[in-house]
């Protein structure tokens, strides 16, 4: 019996011909393609900097002062919901909590920062640069909690815009990548919004908390930056506010092209 050819398979090779035909050059010797050449000197690692933007300051993790913020703020009636696509946590109590901060703010990779809000000085979520791969110019954002006073914020894309700018403009990376469980929807449409592109899905890539995962990759490139970057700008502007904090337009509307 004559095999049918699958459409979607078909849709999928001519997506990854395009995709290869963009990215390669002919090999002079061999006459095969190949990616082309490009300067390969390392890109610095991070360190523990301060970055500071109009609404919040990205810190290093401290524990002795971001320790009391950060409990209150994800430990409260919605902790499972917080927690619960994350690696760990909710913490049973505030010194188990302060030994999770202890043993982050001591890592170099993953490389821990606390948000903090500049109107209250009070740290109102986490974030490490991880998967830090100088050699090949590649860096991850990860380890994200957003307590509520910073979840669906000017703040909290703030924080994102912040740590984004400093990985292609200060660091050199070429690549900025975004990783999440694959049901986790919130963290899938903030990928999106904040513009990364959706890679795929690597199907049972790791048992976490004692549960299959699957997860979804997104990345961001550095020459896709620069765009990224005024979309960012415009959408932080003040202008973009009214005189209660609203935004007049959503990032999301704000085209990428």
């Amino acid at each position: 019996m004559r095999r049918l050819p699958c459409p979607l398979a078909s849709r999928s090779r001519s997506a990854m011909s395009k995709l290869s035909a963009l990215n390669s050059v002919v090999h002079s010797q061999s006459g095969l393609p190949i990616g082309p050449e490009l300067d390969a000197s390392p890109s610095r690692r991070p360190e523990r900097t301060i970055l500071r933007g109009q609404w919040v300051t990205i810190a290093p993790l401290d524990p002795a002062g971001h320790a009391d913020a950060l409990y209150a703020g994800t430990h409260g009636r919605d902790q499972d919901k917080l927690w619960l696509y994350l690696a760990e946590g909710p913490f049973p109590d505030r010194a188990s909590f302060c030994a999770y901060l202890e043993s982050r703010a001591k890592s170099d990779d993953p490389l821990s920062f606390a948000i903090v809000l500049n109107a209250t000085g009070k740290a109102a979520g986490h974030a490490s640069y991880m998967r830090i791969t100088p050699e090949h110019r590649v860096i991850e954002v990860g380890n994200i909690f957003y307590t509520p006073a910073l979840a669906r914020s000017a703040a909290g894309t703030e924080a994102m815009y912040l740590m984004a700018k400093h990985v292609f403009e200060d660091l050199g990376y070429r690549r900025y990548e975004w990783k999440c469980n694959a049901l986790n929807e919130a963290s899938r449409r903030a990928a999106l919004r904040l513009g990364f592109s959706f890679e795929g899905i690597f199907r049972q890539h790791m048992i976490q908390k004692g549960r299959s995962r699957d997860t979804a990759w997104y990345s961001m490139l550095d020459r896709e930056w620069p765009l990224r970057k005024a979309r960012f700008e415009n959408w932080l502007s003040p202008e973009n506010f009214d005189t209660a904090g609203r935004q007049r337009n959503r990032l999301s509307s704000v085209g990428l092209q």
